[in-house]
């Protein structure tokens, strides 16, 4: 672990510290550690320079728009490789949430997430896109049977 020192004057101290309490951090270096990797990931993801991601894709959506749910579905199975997991709660008798866990190449999550966003019925979509470092295959690395082969990553930083 390396450690610097900043300076701040007294308010942006106070203000900073009312933030970190507000988000439930115990300590400042915690909140600075989670700011950097945040600004460097964005950073990172702005510049095109992380080809691999998982990301979190939520969206409301009213069910009872003329086939949307289908429409959703067909759209997950057709993206099979990017869809790990979908959550799906009911928000009323009209509308639901879905959160759908993806895993890939960060330009097909991105495509899949505003190919999702842009149907007819779905409203206040948000991707959450974390990159991560693909590991490369390791020799004698073996799944379990039936398991399709996949790859393995983390995050970046």
């Amino acid at each position: 672990m390396e450690r610097f020192t900043i300076s701040l004057d007294a308010r942006l101290a106070r203000e900073f510290d009312g933030w970190l309490r507000a988000h439930g951090y115990a300590n400042r270096s915690e909140a600075v550690r989670d700011l950097l990797r945040l600004r460097i990931e964005a950073d990172r993801l702005e510049r095109g320079e992380a080809p691999h991601c998982v990301a979190a894709l939520s969206y409301v959506y009213d069910h009872g728009e003329r086939e949307l749910a289908e429409r959703l579905t067909a759209r997950s199975h057709e993206h099979h490789d990017l869809c790990v997991s979908t959550m799906h709660a009911h928000l009323d008798h009209a509308h639901c949430l879905e959160t759908v866990i993806l895993r890939g190449e960060t330009a097909s999550v991105r495509a899949f997430a505003d190919a999702i966003r842009a149907e007819r019925g779905v409203r206040h979509g948000a991707l959450n896109v974390v990159p991560v470092e693909v590991d490369p295959p390791q020799a004698g690395h073996r799944h379990a049977p039936g398991h399709a082969p996949h790859v393995h990553g983390r995050p970046a930083t």
